[in-house]
């Protein structure tokens, strides 16, 4: 969304962008082109690095061993600002060396995503958004496919309560387990916050692996009940940044600290003789 000439209480809006601008969009379908995944996997991390002091995640390894492993994966996120997708990159592709899949809303703007995985959605009418998610359907065929989907459908602000999800992603698993089996469903809660150093820092947290096997669920049911289990595992998440608990979380990357950052460290170090309670470089 251009927030360019906005006020504060401008910056969000209930009405989807194709739906403001109403006019027809080229439908691409998700390819994973070599020359173009070269390219995402040297620009999307140095995006984050350049930004970001660090990434850090919590219960990957979980996901990895306890998910069906012959069955896809809807991970659902909340959707809170423009780096969403980039950090869905750097985690799919990067960390976990899978595939992605990634709805974008207004892809016209953005092309070449369609050959790093990605594809659009126009919700400028339910018919225009069904076809969308009627194509998603299709690249949940594989194992190593991740589908990214923010089921809020829009930017929300950080923290925004009650978490409210639109009816594609029960959507998606329903018709999943009817034309593969099943499907995995996992929540995950992602936090862009300053801690200790001069750049913000990512945390992403994954939740508990759902492996569904049944379709036999009310869609407005379902999707209450993922709208809490993911408003817990967000709210979880944020209680235990508050209250200095990062159990579990590891660095996916981390930068190294500036010459000025070293010699601030050095400057606190001085006259702490227990080794427990001195900063490291």
């Amino acid at each position: 969304m251009d927030t360019e000439g906005q006020t504060p209480q401008q910056l969000y809006t209930d009405i989807p962008p194709t739906k403001i601008r109403n006019r027809e969009e080229k439908f691409r379908t998700a390819k994973n082109v070599p020359f173009w995944q070269w390219v995402g996997d040297n620009v999307f991390p140095r995006m984050l690095r350049a930004r970001f002091h660090s990434l850090m995640v919590k219960g990957d390894k979980e996901y990895l061993e306890n998910r069906d492993k012959t069955k896809a994966t809807i991970f659902y996120v909340s959707h809170n600002n423009w780096w969403d997708g980039i950090v869905a990159y750097n985690i799919v592709y990067m960390h976990l060396k899978m595939r992605l899949r990634l709805m974008i809303e207004e892809m016209n703007r953005f092309p070449l995503f369609q050959y790093v995985g990605c594809f659009p959605i126009n919700k400028k009418s339910a018919q225009t958004a069904i076809k969308s998610l009627q194509y998603a359907v299709t690249t949940l065929d594989k194992p190593d496919i991740c589908f990214w989907i923010f089921p809020q459908g829009i930017i929300r602000p950080p923290f925004y309560r009650p978490e409210i999800f639109q009816s594609g992603l029960a959507y998606l698993a329903q018709q999943a387990v009817k034309k593969y089996g099943g499907i995995n469903l996992i929540p995950i809660s992602t936090q862009y916050i300053f801690l200790r150093e001069d750049r913000p820092e990512i945390l992403v947290q994954f939740g508990e692996v759902e492996k569904l096997y049944s379709a036999d669920f009310d869609k407005k049911e379902f999707t209450h009940r993922l709208e809490r289990i993911h408003e817990t595992l967000n709210d979880e998440q944020r209680n235990n940044i508050g209250s200095a608990n990062f159990d579990g979380y590891r660095y996916i990357y981390k930068q190294k600290q500036k010459w000025y950052k070293r010699i601030e460290t050095r400057l606190k170090n001085i006259g702490i003789k227990d080794p427990k309670y001195k900063l490291k470089d």
